[in-house]
C-alpha cells in the first residue's frame, strides 16, 4: 500500500514557500497535483470509512472544489501579505450540518514546519459561542470530563484565543471563567511527519481523533447537533 504523502510533498511545500509566485507555481503545477492535490483527494476518499467509526455525522468530501481539502489560493484582498498561495495543506472533515451551523469538525494540517490534528470548534458564531459557555456553566462536571480525561490530555492541548475579560452575562468569579473566556474550543495534537508519510495514515489519524471524542460529544451537545 503506497503512502499518500511523501518526502516530495514536503519538498514541494518548501519550494513553494521560497518561490510563492504565480509564474513559478504554473511551471510547477504538475508537482502540486502529483504530490499534494491528488494524494490529498485519495486520502480524503479513503479516510471516509474510518471517519464513520468516529461518528456518522461527519463528512469526508473528496470534491476538488468545496470539499474537505482547503483551496491552495490565498484570499489576499484584506491582507498585507500578497503572496498568492498557501504553503501548507489543510483538510477538514465537517459536520453534516456544518454549512448551516457552526458545528464542530476534525482537521488535519500538513506543513513542512510541523503537522497537527485539530478537533473542536474554531471561531464559532455568537449564538454557538453562547451555547457552549452556557453548557459549561450548566454542567461543569461534564466539561471537566471532556477535557480532563487522561487519553485526551495525553494527546491534545486546548488552544485558541481568549477574551481579556469575562464574557458579558457570565459570572466573573466562576471557577471555570478561563474556559468561559475562550473564543475557540479546539484541541490540537502534534503529529509527526513519519505518521503523515505512513501508508496507514487513515488508521493512525482515526486513533488521534478518537481521543477527542469526549470533547466532540460535549461541543455537539452544546450547539445542538448530533454526534
Amino acid at each position: 500500500m503506497a503512502a499518500y504523502f511523501t518526502k516530495a510533498t514536503f519538498t514541494f511545500l518548501k519550494d513553494l514557500t521560497e518561490n510563492n509566485k504565480r509564474e513559478w507555481f504554473h511551471e510547477n503545477k504538475h508537482r502540486y497535483e502529483d504530490h499534494v492535490k491528488d494524494p490529498a483527494i485519495r486520502f480524503i476518499t479513503d479516510f471516509g470509512a474510518h471517519l464513520k467509526t468516529l461518528s456518522e455525522h461527519f463528512r469526508s468530501d473528496p470534491r476538488t472544489v468545496g470539499g474537505s481539502m482547503f483551496r491552495i489560493y490565498r484570499d489576499t484582498r484584506f491582507s498585507k501579505d500578497k503572496t498568492p498561495y498557501k504553503t501548507a495543506i489543510g483538510i477538514q472533515f465537517r459536520h453534516e450540518l456544518g454549512k448551516d451551523a457552526h458545528a464542530p469538525g476534525y482537521y488535519l494540517h500538513i506543513d513542512r514546519g510541523g503537522c497537527f490534528a485539530g478537533t473542536g470548534l474554531w471561531r464559532p458564531d455568537s449564538p454557538s459561542l453562547k451555547k457552549i459557555r452556557e453548557a459549561i456553566v450548566e454542567d461543569p462536571k461534564a466539561w471537566k470530563r471532556a477535557v480532563g480525561a487522561k487519553r485526551f490530555r495525553d494527546t491534545y492541548v486546548l488552544e485558541g484565543d481568549r477574551l481579556k475579560r469575562p464574557p458579558k452575562d457570565f459570572d466573573p468569579d466562576h471557577p471555570l471563567v478561563e474556559d468561559l473566556k475562550r473564543k475557540d474550543f479546539i484541541g490540537v495534537a502534534q503529529v509527526s511527519k513519519k505518521m503523515i508519510t505512513d501508508p496507514k495514515l487513515p488508521q493512525e489519524l482515526a486513533k488521534v481523533f478518537r481521543s477527542a471524542t469526549p470533547l466532540m460529544e460535549f461541543l455537539c451537545g452544546a450547539v445542538e447537533v448530533p454526534f
